[in-house]
């Protein structure tokens, strides 16, 4: 009887200690539970772990799509050039005419389209989709195509008017330039030309410049002159004149080509024929170049040039701009003429994705 009863005894306390093990055991469980779990050691590795301090960097939209319809006159380069010379690549950049539906915006040669638009793209435009009018011609030499006047939705030129504006702008520093060192000078006026068909508006220049030679001798360069000049003598020959005709083939506001740019750039004078002196002083400095309207006729602007030629100190007052402004030489191999319209159409699409609406191009430009 007394050993059933020391058995019961012992059951019981077994029992209590199990039953206060257990509890023990689910009091420790909870606790481990709402503790914080250890910081991951770091890893050595070469990939790195995302983490609350090394957030996964945010997914980069994707490039909208400019399409080349034609190239223009043929003048074909590598995309690559957009960056190369302008650090431009905002934009995927094709001629690829299979992704036509996927592109962003379409670029479209006013001089390539054919008269019954047949090489245009397949229309009608979608309506996500920019056509751009890519035209860098004046007025006077601008065929009206029928049925374009209001296909487009943007415009590509050098009028400062348009969507996309292409120039040879000048840059201003708010630091002093160093000083310019005026090229070595061993002729006194030059003009590079092979335009003179008449049809294309050179009436104009081609009349002023019978006048003018009769005064002063000018050196010219061009297919006028019966060779064609190479492509790296341009800047070169260019520096060695005193003063450069600046004549564009036909007058227009705005129509301020190249012409301009490149005596400004290499240390020339340019004498131009072109728009209001008022018009090329939205671009250039007043003292930096001769206009022929500031002159009664041909020999009065002659004589000008011929005391200039004279006067160092007189000359050099047309350099004075530099101190503050400067120019960029322009490119001039001959299938690089329209880089820069197509690569800043790159950069424009990049930037801007809002909706335009189309309309008469014509009815602008000829205005």
């Amino acid at each position: 009887m007394i050993s059933s009863s020391r058995t019961h005894k012992a059951f019981l306390i077994a029992t209590c200690w199990l039953a206060g093990f257990g509890m023990c055991l689910l009091f420790l469980q909870h606790i481990l539970q709402d503790c914080p779990s250890p910081p991951n050691p770091p890893y050595l590795g070469l990939e790195s772990h995302s983490n609350s301090s090394n957030p996964t960097p945010p997914t980069q939209p994707e490039k909208p799509i400019l399409l080349l319809w034609v190239w223009p006159e043929n003048y074909r380069f590598d995309f690559s050039d957009c960056k190369t010379f302008y650090n431009i690549e905002g934009c995927h950049l094709t001629d690829d005419r299979n992704i036509y539906p996927q592109a962003d915006a379409v670029l479209i040669f006013h001089k390539a389209i054919s008269w019954d638009l047949s090489n245009l793209p397949p229309s009608p435009r979608p309506v996500f989709q920019r056509w751009i009018w890519f035209h860098v011609e004046s007025p006077t030499n601008t065929h009206k195509i029928p049925g374009l006047e209001n296909l487009f939705n943007l415009t590509l030129s050098y009028r400062r008017d348009a969507d996309i504006t292409i120039r040879n702008l000048l840059t201003v520093n708010k630091n002093p330039n160093k000083e310019f060192v005026l090229p070595k000078k061993d002729k006194l006026v030059c003009w590079f030309v092979s335009n003179t068909n008449p049809s294309t508006g050179t009436g104009t220049r081609m009349q002023y410049y019978g006048e003018f030679k009769k005064h002063i001798t000018v050196n010219i360069f061009g297919s006028m002159s019966g060779t064609r000049m190479k492509d790296e003598d341009y800047y070169p020959i260019m520096a060695s004149c005193k003063f450069y005709l600046s004549f564009e083939n036909s007058v227009h506001k705005d129509y301020i080509t190249e012409k301009f740019n490149g005596p400004l750039a290499v240390g020339t004078v340019p004498v131009v024929l072109g728009p209001q002196r008022e018009n090329y002083e939205q671009f250039a400095p007043a003292d930096s170049f001769i206009h022929i309207n500031d002159f009664p006729d041909p020999a009065a602007l002659a004589q000008y040039l011929l005391q200039l030629d004279k006067d160092d100190e007189a000359y050099r007052r047309y350099f004075n701009w530099r101190k503050h402004v400067s120019a960029k030489p322009h490119l001039v191999i001959w299938n690089q003429e329209f880089i820069p319209y197509i690569c800043h159409a790159c950069e424009y699409i990049g930037n801007h994705r809002e909706y335009k609406q189309a309309h008469d191009i014509y009815k602008w430009y000829f205005s």
